[in-house]
């Protein structure tokens, strides 16, 4: 079984090429934007250019075009290589690689939102979600979370905010997708977008 991995939602891009839960490929960028324009020729880059049985994909929240880049890449390559498709939260992951680097400790995570808010969400010590991913302006974020670790890109932010723990800068990576538990795992990714969209509907 091969798997392959897109994570696009937020500045980063990664992608990565899972056999038997080994990664046998992979890349990440710091791209900042552009990652439809990179997305393809990086997949194309890895081994059988990325071939799979199974397409794992991040769901967000994160940027808005990034998320529905990374899915309508996903579905896509999943139609043509008759594959699976499977979504994870882009918290979740993040939240993985800081339990992998500073070992089992609930952990909360901030990542840049819109608007000047940060996407928040919190971890038990075994990655069991604690709280639903929200886009929170930085003063709720730093009262909504109460764990001495914070992780991702605005973690410093958090810490400053509220004035104590510790914070680590983890951006989600592909590569470490083995490390996300089973549990998080959705058939059929949609994006997840932790806010509600700025385009309102006109009422009738």
């Amino acid at each position: 079984m091969r798997t392959l991995v897109i994570d696009t939602a937020t500045e980063a891009c990664s992608v990565a090429l899972f056999a038997d839960g080994a990664c046998i490929g992979g890349d990440w960028r710091m791209l900042g934007r552009g990652h439809a324009e990179n997305l393809v020729p990086m997949i194309a880059a890895l081994p059988d250019r990325g071939r799979a049985q199974r397409i794992a994909v991040s769901m967000g929240p994160g940027s808005f075009t990034g998320v529905r880049v990374g899915i309508a890449t996903a579905r896509a390559l999943a139609f043509a290589w008759s594959a699976e498709t499977v979504g994870y939260p882009t918290l979740a992951l993040v939240a993985a690689i800081t339990r992998e680097q500073e070992g089992a400790a609930p952990v909360a995570v901030a990542m840049t939102g819109g608007h000047g808010e940060w996407f928040v969400s919190r971890f038990s010590a075994h990655g069991t979600n604690a709280s639903p991913p929200a886009s929170l302006i930085p003063g709720e974020a730093a009262a909504t979370c109460p764990e001495e670790l914070v992780a991702g890109n605005q973690a410093a932010a958090l810490v400053a905010a509220r004035g104590f723990g510790r914070a680590v800068e983890v951006w989600p990576d592909a590569r470490s997708f083995s490390l996300l538990p089973t549990s998080e795992l959705q058939p059929d990714p949609s994006p997840l977008y932790g806010r509600p969209p700025d385009a309102k509907v006109a009422a009738t």
